[in-house]
């Protein structure tokens, strides 16, 4: 099982924390602010190069990736992504939420699901596999974070739910999503049935159906009009004056 940490080191320069305009200066400037935190010690503000982050984004380990953050005139630790923010059009690198990492510690991390090999559901019953769970929590040493949890599906027909319970485990690692909660099924094909040309024309030679408006007390008398008696009910009022 592949492992997330990466000997690579992201450099970091100091900056004095502020509000939004010192944050788009430090992005005029070529850089992303960001923010350092965890292990008991102070949040530092930093600034750092969008192209290493989006180096270590990108990496097989992704998000997940350990690496050595050097601090100018500061601090060498070991620290991960754990948060960041994108511009939505352009997709450019907005902030960095970094934290520090003890690798004899514990963690908790998302790490992605793959699913190998061609389902007999697909392959022999003509159906198509739905995967529903993309990332499993786990908890682990950060050593032993895996790059990914690969699922083996050749098996998974109509009518089977491949869930959490079913992954593969290691002693190393602890599931932390529900065991029940499901990772991927076969499910049929939607055929959307063509009409055929007699109906296509019938239904163009039909004609529209009159729309129907209501219009409340507009049927009997505009507003403020008093609408005229029917026939019989004013032959009736006549009657009933004699």
């Amino acid at each position: 099982m592949a492992t997330a940490t990466d000997n690579s080191v992201l450099h970091a320069q100091p900056r004095t924390p502020g509000n939004k305009n010192d944050a788009r200066r430090v992005r005029r400037a070529g850089h992303v602010p960001a923010v350092l935190y965890g292990a008991g010690k102070d949040t530092l503000s930093l600034s750092l190069d969008p192209r290493q982050v989006s180096r270590i984004l990108h990496s097989e380990s992704g998000h997940n990736t350990i690496f050595d953050l050097s601090l100018d005139g500061g601090e060498r630790t070991k620290a991960m992504i754990v948060d960041w923010q994108l511009e939505p059009i352009k997709g450019a690198l907005l902030h960095i939420d970094l934290k520090r990492i003890a690798m004899d510690q514990r963690l908790k991390v998302a790490v992605p699901i793959v699913l190998k090999g061609e389902a007999a559901g697909v392959k022999q019953q003509g159906g198509i596999l739905e995967q529903m769970l993309r990332e499993v929590d786990v908890e682990c040493l950060p050593s032993d974070i895996p790059t990914s949890i690969e699922a083996d599906v050749t098996e998974l027909v109509f009518g089977q739910v491949l869930r959490v319970s079913d992954l593969p485990r290691s002693e190393k690692i602890k599931f932390i999503s529900d065991a029940n909660q499901p990772v991927a099924h076969i499910t049929a094909v939607k055929e959307e049935v063509a009409p055929t040309p007699e109906a296509a024309a019938e239904a163009a030679a039909a004609p529209a159906e009159p729309e129907v408006i209501k219009k409340g007390k507009q049927e009997t008398a505009e507003e403020g009009e008093v609408a005229e008696p029917a026939p019989e009910k004013a032959e009736k009022k006549e009657k009933e004056k004699k």
